[in-house]
C-alpha cells in the first residue's frame, strides 16, 4: 500500500463533470489499495470572481477579510468532490485548512506554512477514507483564515505530503508533464521523463508556469518526490526528484524558461561608495517588491548605475520609490522599460561543460538579438532581451541545444 497525495488545479475541477472525472481517477487509485489525500483548488475562474466582487465594494479591501472571502472557493470544491466520491461508493471526508490545522504566519494573501498537524488526516486514512483537503489556505496562531498566494494549492499538497511522509505527490494539471519549453511556442518541445528539483526550481523561478516556486522548494527541502501529470489523458508524466539522471553524458540543457511579466528599472549617476546599493535595493525590498536580475556598473567619473528587474505589477510602486531614492542620492536619471522579456537555459549538465554561455550568446547573435542583462548560476544562464524577440530567441535556443524530439525539425 502506497500513501499518495494528489493535487488537482482549477482547470481540472472547473465543472461538475470534471469534478466527477477527478472522482473516478481518485476512486480507481484508491481501489488499487493506495491511501489517498487529495488537495484541490477552487473551480476555474472562481477566485477571480470573488476578487471581482470585493473590488466592486472597494479597491482597498482589508487583507484579512479578503482571505476569508477567497478561501470559500476551495471549500466548495472539497465538498463537491467528496459528494462525487461518495456517489461512487468511496468513503471520503473533506477538511478545510483550519480543520487540518495547516498553521501559517499571519501574512494575509501570501502566508507561509509553519507546520501541519497531521493527526486528523492520519486518523481518517487509517479508517480507510479518502481525505480531501482544501488547497491554498491555512490558519494563523489566532485562528484567522490565511491564504498562501496564487498557486498555493501546489504548496498545500507538497506540505501535506511532507507531513505524512507520502511516497509520492502527484500534481494533476492541464498538461501531461514538464516540457523542454512551452509547446505552444515550440511545437516539437519534448516532454521530460525526469528532472531534478534544482532544475525544476530554476525553471519555475524563471517563468515556467507548471509548478509554484514555493512548492518545488518545499518538495526539495523535504525530499518529496513530485510527479506532474495530466488530468485529461493517461501517461507517465514527469518525475521531479533529488536524483540526477544516471546517464553517462547528461544533456547540457534540460529546458528553456521565459517570462514576459517583468520590467526593468535603472538609476544612473549615483555615488560609487559602500552602502549605496543597499540604499537603492533595500528600500525596494522593504516594500515587499521582489527583485530579480541585478547589474551594477561604474563609469570613469566614479559614478555608478544600478539596473534591476521587478514584476510588472510592482513597476509603478517601484518607480515611485526609486524616484524618492534618486532625490536622496542626487542621482542623474531614473528610467524604466516594460518591453522586456527574460529567457533562461537550465540544466545540471552545465556544471561539467564549458562553453555553454558562449553557445547561447552566439545563437542569439545569429538572430540579431541584443542582450541587455545577464545573470548566471551553476545550472542556469538568464538574459534580458527586448520582448518582441522572445519567441525567436526561445526557438533558436531550443534548436541549438537540440531539445526537440529525435527525428523532428523546428517549425
Amino acid at each position: 500500500m502506497s500513501l499518495i497525495v494528489q493535487k488537482y488545479g482549477g482547470t481540472s475541477v472547473g465543472t461538475v463533470e470534471r469534478i466527477e472525472a477527478v472522482a473516478k481517477k481518485v476512486a480507481a487509485s484508491h481501489r488499487e489499495g493506495n491511501q489517498l489525500v487529495v488537495a484541490v483548488s477552487a473551480m476555474s475562474g472562481e477566485t477571480n470572481r470573488l476578487i471581482g466582487l470585493a473590488n466592486e465594494i472597494s479597491s482597498d479591501t482589508n487583507l484579512r477579510e479578503m482571505d476569508v472571502l477567497v478561501s470559500t472557493g476551495e471549500q466548495v470544491t472539497i465538498a463537491l468532490l467528496c459528494m462525487a466520491l461518495q456517489k461512487l461508493g468511496i468513503d471520503a471526508l473533506s477538511f478545510t485548512g483550519s480543520q487540518v490545522r495547516i498553521l501559517t504566519d499571519n501574512a494575509h494573501g501570501k502566508a507561509r506554512i509553519k507546520e501541519i498537524d497531521s493527526h486528523r488526516l492520519q486518523g481518517a486514512l487509517q479508517a480507510g477514507k479518502v481525505v480531501v483537503v482544501a488547497g491554498f489556505q491555512g490558519v494563523d496562531e489566532e485562528g484567522n483564515i490565511t491564504t498562501l498566494g496564487r498557486g498555493g494549492s501546489d504548496t498545500t499538497a507538497v506540505a501535506v505530503a511532507a507531513a505524512l511522509q507520502a511516497d509520492e505527490c502527484q500534481i494533476y494539471t492541464d498538461v501531461d508533464g514538464v516540457y523542454t519549453t512551452d509547446p505552444r511556442l515550440v511545437s516539437d518541445a519534448r516532454r521530460l521523463d525526469k528532472i531534478t528539483f534544482e532544475e525544476m526550481l530554476e525553471m519555475a523561478s524563471q517563468g515556467s508556469k507548471i509548478l509554484q516556486i514555493r512548492s518545488v522548494e518545499f518538495a526539495g527541502k523535504y525530499s518529496v518526490p513530485l510527479r506532474v501529470l495530466s488530468s485529461f489523458e493517461e501517461g507517465p508524466g514527469t518525475l521531479i526528484s533529488l536524483e540526477e539522471d544516471d546517464q553517462m553524458e547528461k544533456p547540457l540543457v534540460s529546458g528553456i524558461a521565459f517570462n514576459r511579466d517583468e520590467a526593468k528599472l535603472t538609476i544612473r549617476g549615483i555615488p560609487d561608495q559602500p552602502g549605496v546599493a543597499y540604499k537603492v535595493l533595500g528600500a525596494i525590498s522593504e516594500a515587499n517588491i521582489e527583485i530579480d536580475v541585478i547589474v551594477q556598473n561604474v563609469a570613469k567619473d566614479n559614478s555608478a548605475s544600478i539596473t534591476f528587474t521587478v514584476n510588472k505589477t510592482d513597476l509603478s510602486q517601484a518607480e515611485e520609490l526609486l524616484g524618492e531614492i534618486a532625490n536622496d542620492l542626487g542621482a542623474l536619471e531614473v528610467d524604466s522599460d516594460k518591453r522586456i522579456a527574460k529567457v533562461s537555459i537550465v540544466g545540471v549538465g552545465m556544471r561539467s561543460h564549458a562553453g555553454v554561455a558562449a553557445k547561447m550568446f552566439e545563437a542569439l547573435s545569429n538572430e540579431g538579438i541584443n542582450i541587455q542583462l545577464i545573470t548566471t548560476s551553476e545550472i542556469k544562464i538568464t538574459v534580458v532581451i527586448e520582448e518582441r524577440y522572445l519567441e525567436l530567441a526561445v526557438r533558436a535556443l531550443h534548436s541549438v541545444f537540440e531539445l526537440s524530439e529525435p527525428g523532428t525539425e523546428m517549425t
